[in-house]
């Protein structure tokens, strides 16, 4: 079996966590799956009441008594919010995307008085220091291979140099994750495991339109474009962020034309709300990872979890000693 300090950190028998993706994307039995394959799930809490974090919190504790966390973005933090997450005393308290004005210390402080542990994601190794001298427990370091929102930086670069910059603060790698093969690259990289997002929209428990789950099946990992598109017709502006998404005839359609999308910004998202309803993979911003080229099957986020596990042992006990002889 495969165990590093992050698994006797967040008490959790694979390094394996699921990225808390908001939207609505991570559900509360997914969240639950997880945790109980032996990973660490996590709750995107983005855009909801108070009451509807106490309920999820519930909800997943419902399914199982395994580690979770709820994730929160900080530059839209809905302070009734992040007070009833800190009151579920979850295991983690899981942060990202602050401004950069925005003083990280008292959120992180709030979470530990709670008894929680603290993960903090960064894009680029500035983040990273800024988010352990802030007293994060974990640090993220995110590639922009991954789906959604991401920096510029690559994983294979950035999850070494946040290593060394963070030490003896344990990493996870985020962005392009998908398999075994992944878990033991970060882990030569120097990470403690690994976090997920595309691959578990890719499961049973996802509530992704069965279109835009066979749409991440299709993938051949070289239909996603880093875009403003998404944000610009959803109105919401991210903090140094670009998102990236499948290249669709959304996308297509207003790229270059970017101030005609201002202009329109509310009918366009009207027209985005139906398209998802109806599942139209071709009319509504679809955001997942160049690691979807990786995935090839629908399957519940528990065998997910053992699958990359086994994969990633395999490799580690058999390949990799074989090389050196």
């Amino acid at each position: 079996m495969i165990r590093t300090p992050i698994c006797d950190l967040l008490d959790i028998e694979y390094p394996i966590a699921l990225g808390g993706l908001g939207g609505g994307h991570t559900q509360p039995a997914m969240v639950a799956a997880v945790s109980e394959a032996g990973g660490f799930g996590a709750f995107g809490c983005h855009g909801l009441s108070a009451a509807k974090v106490s309920e999820a919190a519930a909800a997943i504790r419902n399914a199982t008594e395994k580690p979770f966390a709820l994730n929160f973005l900080l530059f839209l933090v809905d302070e009734d919010a992040f007070r009833a997450g800190l009151a579920e005393k979850p295991a983690g308290i899981a942060l990202a995307w602050p401004r950069g004005d925005q003083d990280l210390k008292p959120y992180i402080d709030r979470a530990h008085d709670a008894g929680c542990k603290v993960t903090m994601m960064a894009g680029g190794v500035q983040e990273a220091v800024r988010g352990a001298e802030a007293g994060a427990d974990v640090i993220i370091a995110q590639g922009t291979e991954g789906g959604g929102h991401v920096s510029w930086m690559a994983s294979i670069v950035l999850t070494p140099m946040v290593v060394d910059a963070v030490a003896p603060i344990p990493v996870l790698a985020a962005g392009g994750f998908a398999d075994g093969r992944g878990l033991a690259a970060a882990l030569a990289l120097g990470a403690d495991g690994i976090l997920l997002g595309t691959r578990f929209l890719a499961s049973e428990e996802s509530q992704l339109h069965p279109n835009f789950k066979q749409a991440i099946i299709d993938s051949d990992g070289h239909d996603t474009v880093l875009t403003e598109i998404p944000d610009l017709a959803s109105g919401t502006v991210w903090p140094g962020a670009m998102s990236r998404a499948q290249r669709n005839t959304f996308v297509e359609r207003w790229a270059g034309r970017e101030w005609a999308l201002r202009q329109n910004q509310g009918d366009v998202l009207s027209g985005v709300v139906a398209a998802r309803k109806d599942g139209n993979v071709e009319e509504a911003p679809l955001s997942f990872g160049q690691d979807a080229g990786l995935i090839h099957d629908i399957i519940p986020s528990a065998d997910i979890v053992q699958r990359i596990a086994n994969e990633a042992e395999e490799l580690i006990k058999t390949k990799l000693p074989a090389l050196a002889g």
